[in-house]
């Protein structure tokens, strides 16, 4: 089996709408549920796995498409943010391919995620 490269990481920076253009990538049966900007682009949570779009080059016109569904997930972490001086949130996922790493910054709600993660996992 495959393994990636150490471990996968990226952060999300705040919530956002979905993307209208999200559908294009969509398969049938599959919905957007809840959408986050990252540094350069946007990660949006489906009902089947997490799809991450991160623009490179300067110019931001080459794009790399990630797509993590969540059959692959084996087991998943969330950490809250500890405070003053730790400001933070992660979640971690363990899949089949490797560990992901999903900084959180301040102000995203992580119970919210946590939920959205066991929902897309475990089934309702």
């Amino acid at each position: 089996m495959a393994e990636t490269a150490g471990i996968l990481a990226w952060t999300l920076v705040s919530e956002c709408p979905i993307p209208s253009d999200v559908s294009d990538l969509l398969v049938m049966g599959e919905q957007p549920v809840a959408a986050y900007k990252t540094f350069r682009d946007s990660a949006i949570f489906t009902t089947k796995r997490l799809i991450v779009r991160d623009a490179q080059g300067l110019r931001g016109k080459k794009v790399e498409i990630y797509s993590l569904p969540w059959a692959m997930v084996n087991m998943w972490s969330s950490e809250n943010a500890g405070g003053f001086l730790d400001h933070n949130a992660e979640i971690e996922l363990w899949t089949r391919a490797g560990h992901i790493k999903v900084n959180l910054q301040k102000g995203i709600d992580i119970r919210k995620l946590d939920m959205l993660i066991a929902h897309s996992v475990l089934g309702s």
